[in-house]
């Protein structure tokens, strides 16, 4: 069955799309064979689009979206929800602000819960992308949650990322965390049309400026994505990033991949639900110790 569906995949068909992806995500029978027979195109951009929360992200896809189909062109989405804590369903959020865009045929949207990751990725996230990259698309977007600084791992998701900023953070730049302002191939200041956009900007491009990484001039791009200004601008420089191959974080970029793939293999019977249910039993003990609990469960040992 499983190479029935990648023969299909590679042939354009969407709903065997989603269901190698619900296979491989469910990691039900035959995801391995479809991990390991993959023939994915590595030429079709991937882009990660992060930033805190309330930057506009899904507005700012969403105009990127439409921009790129009115050329023509065809976008697979990846939208990371925020799981729940208690019960670890998605609130799949940003598939009902993508709606617009459901009836495209141009268009793929999968929605991923994050499951406990607290990075902003969907532990599947990796393996969901190459799965999609086995596709025709010309472009894959992945969207993130917005948790802060953590969101570095998305440098070992994509090949281009887009740091999406708003002017409310601030006149002073260096008060945004370190660990998120590295991560970023291009930066966008969205809503760019409110007080103290222009200051921001201008303390922003003097800040990337002050710091080149690499031979790429990392753009610090001004848009207002609800009234689809600089989606030009931000299409533009993603192409040029991409067609420069300018990836210093290349090695980085598949360490990180194989650590995560190794993490979930590694983790693959440890369940948090269970966990719960074993630390409830033990907590009418008023001798509980989580360190000791860990200890003899076994999970140290597992995770070496």
């Amino acid at each position: 069955m499983a190479t029935t569906l990648i023969q299909q995949l590679q042939q354009g068909d969407k709903k065997a799309l989603a269901r190698c992806i619900t296979i491989v995500e469910n990691e039900l029978e035959g995801y391995e064979e479809i991990l390991t027979s993959l023939k994915f195109n590595a030429s079709i951009p991937v882009v990660g689009v992060t930033g805190p929360p309330g930057a506009g992200k899904s507005t700012l896809i969403n105009a990127v979206i439409k921009k790129l189909t009115d050329d023509g062109k065809s976008v697979g989405v990846i939208a990371i929800d925020p799981t729940s804590p208690f019960n670890y369903g998605s609130l799949l959020g940003d598939r009902l602000r993508m709606a617009e865009h459901f009836t495209n045929e141009k268009v793929f949207i999968r929605s991923l819960a994050t499951r406990g990751s607290l990075g902003g990725l969907s532990a599947k996230a990796v393996e969901i992308v190459d799965v999609m990259r086995a596709f025709a698309f010309d472009y894959i977007i992945v969207e993130t949650v917005g948790v802060g600084q953590s969101e570095i791992e998305v440098v070992g998701l994509a090949d281009t990322t887009v740091l999406v900023l708003v002017p409310e953070a601030g006149d002073d730049v260096q008060a945004i965390k370190s660990g998120i302002m590295e991560i970023a191939d291009v930066f966008v200041v969205n809503k760019s049309d409110r007080d103290g956009a222009n200051t921001f900007l201008k303390n922003l491009t003097q800040m990337v400026h002050s710091k080149p990484l690499s031979d790429w001039a990392i753009p610090v791009i001004k848009a207002v994505a609800t009234k689809h200004e600089g989606i030009d601008e931000l299409i533009d420089a993603i192409n040029k990033h991409h067609a420069v191959g300018v990836n210093t974080k290349r090695s980085y970029l598949l360490a990180e991949k194989a650590y995560r793939l190794i993490q979930n293999k590694r983790m693959k019977d440890i369940s948090k639900q269970d966990l719960k249910s074993e630390i409830e039993q033990e907590l009418a003990k008023p001798d509980f110790n989580l360190y000791r609990f860990v200890k003899y469960r076994g999970i140290y040992k597992t995770c070496k």
